[in-house]
């Protein structure tokens, strides 16, 4: 293992071969970080790698598929190969959004099981399984992408404008990663690392083709809580600087 491979910080972002999950990984090279790129497809994985390398980035591309543990265990012998044990920052952003249209009446249970198996159950797996390389960081951080839409307080206001937004298993998905955040920060006190829920905004992505902002500013708030200082927050909700009501 190289003298560069122990100093240099790495992050890992899951859901990463498009959209939202590329920028980060772009804004966190450009921020000096070796970016492990996790993907599920690896054709897609490595283009997308390679399109950052050609940038002069240190990305390299990691199989992680949130519906097959099994890659979840090859990440971390890959972590413990290659950096010695050591991760620096976990973005848990992959995710699926596969009920628009179905309120909690209504939804299928097939349908809701698999968004929690995905966006809760897997997640906090993979988290768990890394856990022991982020406590060897000096400022170990935690990026767990959640959405506005997880927000109870908005949901329960009348004004809120929610109205055609309750895609139940989606939105109840992000609530239940708001309160691992919380509970796994306060888990997390006596310890460098910090652990907090981000909303990106109203991004335009493949999913979401009427999103309002882009995929580099929708990127800025996971960033910048994936690279806190050591008196920054945790156990928090953010949209970029602004703390949001869960």
């Amino acid at each position: 293992m190289s003298a560069q491979k122990n100093t240099q910080k790495v992050a890992l972002v899951t859901g990463a071969n498009k959209g939202l999950g590329f920028e980060i990984c772009r804004q966190l090279g450009h921020n000096g970080f070796v970016v492990l790129l996790g993907a599920r497809d690896e054709k897609r994985g490595q283009g997308a790698a390679a399109e950052l390398v050609q940038q002069g980035l240190d990305v390299r591309f990691l199989k992680i598929d949130m519906d097959n543990p099994a890659t979840f265990n090859a990440a971390c012998a890959y972590i413990r190969q290659e950096f010695g044990g050591r991760l620096d920052v976990l973005v848990n952003n992959a995710g699926i959004a596969i009920d628009w249209g179905y309120k909690a009446d209504s939804v299928p249970m097939e349908m809701l099981r698999q968004t929690f198996e995905t966006n809760f159950f897997a997640l906090i797996d993979l988290t768990q399984k890394l856990l022991p390389f982020l406590l060897r960081s000096p400022a170990g951080r935690i990026v767990n992408q959640s959405s506005i839409l997880g927000s109870l307080s908005m949901h329960s206001d009348p004004d809120s404008g929610f109205e055609q937004l309750k895609a139940f298993a989606y939105n109840a998905s992000k609530s239940a990663l708001n309160a691992f955040t919380i509970h796994l920060a306060q888990a997390l006190s006596g310890t460098a690392i910090k652990v907090n829920s981000a909303h990106p905004g109203d991004v335009q992505t493949d999913a979401n083709k009427h999103g309002q902002i882009s995929a580099e500013e929708g990127a800025k708030t996971a960033v910048a809580l994936a690279m806190l200082p050591a008196d920054g927050a945790t156990g928090g909700y953010f949209y970029l600087d602004k703390s949001l009501p869960w």
